[in-house]
């Protein structure tokens, strides 16, 4: 959602449930922050040493989820469902208290986290939101794995490709525009595993917390949900929501065209690596304060800085 003000909650939002890979229960806070604190974990388990910025920069592992970890070691996992919550509300400021290594799966999507905050008025805040606007297209090419990105007017759009093996998922494709669409579908999307994957996966000491209550999981040709799909591009629109999630993680709210084939948190991370090294590819910009339609007109908004 383009707004002209950064936003907060106005008041503490709690959740608690599982690590979907730790196994272990933990509960969080969602606390109101001001101004350019932007998104900030707290481990209250920890006595010292405890906070840790939602930055691609801190993004120590990006194996089956995103980790982010400290300068001093300390670690907070499985952030993606939650930051898609946050970017799709359209909060900018928050500081997340958890007692615990790992954000809950809760029920394997962003749906828990949006239907709460939700319900949460949103605060304007004095400064205005920044944005990161696309203004050069860049690429990046990971053997089979593709991801780019290029000018776009006002919204975040993304051109997402899934290609399986497996006859369940096989190649699946959606394009989502942030600033448009009704996100329902991508939201209520679910994390989602093969069968036959499941044991490599225990065997490197995840999925300890894993269950049909909180993933997707397909055996051959069928999904052992009982519900079965939430809708008929879920595989896909998860990936859609997982790169929201990880996209937060550059500190902005990024206006440009994405197309992405075979991607994944790993190859997320290493794209916004790969725009911050190269200025010339963004500028920062803010809107003007007015009222203004769902397309913004580009020609009323300030660019602040092209190489900034």
């Amino acid at each position: 959602m383009n707004t002209v003000y950064q936003k907060t909650l106005s008041k503490k939002i709690s959740f608690k449930g599982v690590g979907l890979h730790s196994g272990k229960n933990s509960e969080l806070n969602i606390l109101p922050a001001e101004a350019n604190h932007g998104i900030i974990f707290k481990r209250i388990d920890l006595k010292s040493n405890n906070l840790i910025e939602a930055n691609f920069s801190n993004v120590s592992s990006a194996k089956l989820c995103t980790t982010l970890e400290n300068n001093q070691g300390a670690k907070v996992s499985t952030v993606e469902h939650l930051l898609a919550a946050l970017y799709i509300i359209g909060v900018d400021n928050a500081l997340i208290e958890i007692n615990n290594e790992e954000v809950p799966i809760m029920d394997g999507s962003s749906k828990n986290f949006i239907e709460k905050i939700s319900k949460n008025n949103l605060i304007d805040l004095a400064k205005k939101r920044r944005y990161l606007k696309i203004i050069n297209e860049l690429e990046l090419i990971d053997g089979e794995r593709k991801i780019s990105i290029e000018p776009n007017n006002s919204s975040l759009e993304v051109d997402f490709q899934l290609n399986y093996k497996n006859k369940i998922i096989g190649k699946q494709k959606n394009v989502v525009d942030f600033q448009k669409e009704n996100l329902e579908e991508i939201y209520c999307s679910r994390t989602f595993c093969l069968f036959e994957d499941i044991e490599k996966i225990k065997k490197l000491g995840l999925a300890k917390g894993g269950s049909l209550d909180n993933a997707v999981v397909i055996d051959n040709d069928k999904v052992l949900n009982p519900e079965g799909l939430r809708n008929k591009k879920e595989f896909v629109n998860h990936k859609i929501l997982d790169l929201a999630g990880d996209f937060l993680l550059s500190g902005y709210r990024i206006i440009g065209k994405v197309l992405c084939h075979q991607g994944g948190h790993e190859l997320t991370n290493m794209f916004l690596r790969k725009v911050f090294n190269n200025k010339t590819a963004f500028c920062f910009i803010e809107l003007e304060d007015f009222k203004f339609s769902k397309r913004l007109d580009s020609e009323k908004i300030t660019k602040l800085a092209v190489n900034a």
